[in-house]
């Protein structure tokens, strides 16, 4: 048994080792990693490996002259300590389906799979359960119910427009708000502005999305084949967890922006628009809203507060947004967001 797993550095000659056993093993290296760890054989060979994400367990690969050994189960409980120790005790990760047995041989819990492509686990064996029983408590019987699942990056009038529509057109919108940290406006300040752009609507309830709708910028794509099959995947995950809560809520659509200068929502929509029927859902796509022939994009409003010209979006904006972004409350968020285009263009 080997019993010593090391930290690998994200700039070694190692991460070339470990980018090497992942391609062996079908595997890209994900794009999104915090922390790498090996199991090297005497040579100096990595023969293991696996990394995190904030509290997500990834890139998980045994050399498979090794396989039998029980390395992978060592990987699994390195990541574990080094998880609590900063503080994570909820993990959760994405494995194909064919290492899902031995997965859950190591205390994970499914969730939901998308058949020949990935599963989707906790290490909490209710917790999914519990997440929809929770939910289950809003719902209110014999009402047409609809849901909108949004980033809010940052709230935005075309939000407003989609919410606003479902709202109209039904008894009761689930508004549900990604729960994932993936930008500099954080899920504290996008839940705020969201709460406070739709609180004059009464039939509306906003929920946290905790980890179980998962967000573009931090799905797993790194045991798919292409771009296309990332997206494909994701939508199909992302229904296979919605049908799930739909049940729970008596969801019976689901309202989504248009976005046609984007070929991966299109391709996610279509998607949706394909398999919610099947599921006995309806999926609506909504035309996105223009102000002054400009299509409202949350992506401009940023750049926009990144240039000190948030006047210039005003009209794309709910007077709560705007409102924030111009006032004291608003300035630690505007550095982040001027700090975080700086490093991505410098």
């Amino acid at each position: 048994m080997y019993e010593t797993v090391e930290a690998i550095s994200p700039g070694s000659r190692d991460m070339q080792q470990v980018r090497a056993l992942l391609d062996q093993e079908g595997i890209r290296l994900d794009g999104n990693l915090d922390y790498t760890c090996g199991i090297f054989d005497e040579e100096g060979t990595l023969i293991a490996t696996g990394s995190c994400f904030e509290n997500t367990l990834r890139c998980l690969a045994v050399s498979s002259r090794h396989q039998g050994e029980g390395l992978l189960n060592q990987i699994i409980s390195h990541l574990t300590d080094y998880q609590a120790a900063r503080g994570n005790f909820r993990l959760f990760l994405y494995t194909k389906p064919a290492s899902a047995k031995f997965m859950a041989d190591l205390g994970f819990y499914e969730i939901a799979r998308v058949p020949g492509k990935l599963v989707f686990m906790e290490n909490r064996r209710t917790g999914f359960r519990d997440y929809c029983a929770r939910l289950a408590r809003t719902r209110r019987e014999g009402s047409r119910t609809a849901a909108v699942v949004m980033n809010a990056n940052p709230f935005t009038l075309g939000h407003r427009h989609l919410v606003e529509l479902a709202a109209s057109e039904n008894d009761v919108v689930h508004l549900f708000i990604l729960s994932q940290e993936a930008g500099p406006i954080s899920f504290r300040v996008r839940r705020q502005l969201v709460q406070a752009g739709v609180a004059d609507l009464p039939n509306v309830i906003c929920h946290d999305s905790d980890a179980y709708i998962i967000s573009s910028a931090t799905f797993p794509s790194y045991f798919l084949k292409d771009d296309e099959d990332v997206v494909r995947t994701q939508a199909a995950l992302d229904l296979a967890v919605f049908g799930k809560i739909a049940a729970a809520l008596g969801i019976q659509r689901r309202y989504v922006g248009e976005e046609p200068t984007s070929r991966t929502t299109c391709l996610y929509n279509a998607v949706m628009a394909q398999a919610m029927p099947e599921m006995g859902l309806e999926c609506r796509i909504v035309p996105r809203l223009e102000a002054d022939g400009r299509v409202i994009s949350a992506s401009t409003v940023r750049q926009a507060i990144h240039d000190g010209q948030l006047e210039s979006v005003r009209d794309m904006l709910p007077e709560s947004t705007y409102r924030y972004f111009a006032g004291p409350e608003g300035i630690p968020t505007v550095a982040a967001l001027q700090k975080a285009h700086d490093l991505i263009h410098h």
